[in-house]
């Protein structure tokens, strides 16, 4: 049998980032009332405009929010895979806006773009990243735009592998050709039944 391939994504190294680069989520995530709910207890906000639907029918909304914090956590989360999934640290957000309300059943998607880089004083082996991001609804509308810094290695940096190694060989069926005939397949088992 031949060696097979593995593919894993590589981390994205501090080299790998151009100021002007645009990058786009590659999923939306709709908003729902459980994550508002469950959210707004964890953090104990006790603003009932995110969870007290009789409540939030009488502001100017006429509806409950979702809350801001969640927003910011959702849209930080969905530029994730594309920036910091492998960050050595995430240094700060600043200038948070949100300038369009998120209400339960919206779907959101994260924009960002890099605006400045430099290698860090500290730390020969790192650099540090700096981006703006929007959260853009199925509308079109920016809900939320905020700045981010966050840390990640250079090309210079010497990385493990993370990944687990497992001992145990895989399982006696993986290698057999799909549909091959095997004792006590299923067929024999219908066989046996008529």
């Amino acid at each position: 049998m031949s060696e097979k391939r593995v593919i894993r994504p590589a981390p994205k190294r501090f080299e790998d980032f151009e100021v002007g680069d645009v990058l786009r989520s590659p999923q939306g995530r709709t908003v729902l009332d459980a994550d508002n709910v469950w959210f707004t207890s964890l953090t104990q906000n006790t603003n009932q405009s995110h969870f007290n639907y009789a409540y939030a029918e009488g502001t100017r909304f006429g509806k409950p929010l979702v809350n801001s914090c969640l927003t910011l956590a959702i849209v930080t989360g969905l530029s994730v895979s594309l920036t910091s999934e492998h960050a050595v640290a995430n240094l700060g957000w600043e200038e948070v806006r949100m300038p369009k309300p998120v209400f339960i059943g919206d779907t959101l998607w994260a924009e960002t773009e890099v605006t400045e880089m430099r290698l860090s004083e500290s730390n020969s082996e790192t650099g540090i990243v700096s981006v703006r991001s929007r959260g853009v609804n199925q509308r079109g509308e920016v809900v939320i735009e905020f700045r981010r810094s966050f840390m990640v290695h250079t090309r210079a940096a010497q990385l493990e592998d993370d990944f687990p190694q497992a001992d145990e060989p895989w399982g006696s069926d993986s290698d057999k050709q799909i549909g091959a005939e095997a004792p006590g397949s299923q067929e024999d088992e219908v066989d046996g039944l008529a």
